[in-house]
Formats: C-alpha cells, sequence, structure tokens
C-alpha cells in the first residue's frame, strides 16, 4: 500500500514523487538525444558524407532506446520509502 490515513507517510509521498521526477527527466532527455541523432542519420543528413542510418539499424536502435526508458522507469523500484 502506498498510501494510508497517517500524516507520517506524507515524506514518502514527497520522496517518491521526486524521484518519479527525477526519472521522467531522465527519459525525456534520453529520448530526445536519441531523436536528435537518430532522425537526421534516417534523412540522410549526412548521406553525402557515405553515413546513412539504414531502416533495419533505425528500428534497432528506436527498439533499444524504448527498453533503456523502460529499464531506467523501473529502477523506480529502488526507491527507499
Amino acid at each position: 500500500m502506498l498510501v494510508r490515513s497517517d500524516p507520517r507517510d506524507v515524506p514518502r509521498i514527497v520522496n517518491l514523487s521526486r524521484a518519479s521526477y527525477r526519472k521522467m527527466i531522465q527519459n525525456l532527455w534520453w529520448a530526445a538525444g536519441y531523436n536528435i541523432v537518430a532522425i537526421p542519420l534516417a534523412a540522410g543528413v549526412l548521406a553525402p558524407w557515405g553515413v546513412l542510418l539504414t531502416p533495419a539499424v533505425g528500428a534497432v536502435l528506436m527498439s533499444l532506446s524504448t527498453i533503456i526508458v523502460a529499464v531506467n522507469a523501473q529502477l523506480l523500484r529502488r526507491v527507499r520509502l
């Protein structure tokens, strides 16, 4: 049970909310960084120099990005309440 009718639980909930916010920010930066790099590569921005991200590699990287975000979110279970 996360919350009971006990005011002493408030610090636990504040701690959990802060940890959740930190994870959201981490996941946002990870996803934004991935998109800033991978989308232009997949679009062929660097193709004139021989750097091109094939659709298969892009799909694998997108899956890996999703897994990293999900694992990072699961690390919230380690937060001490």
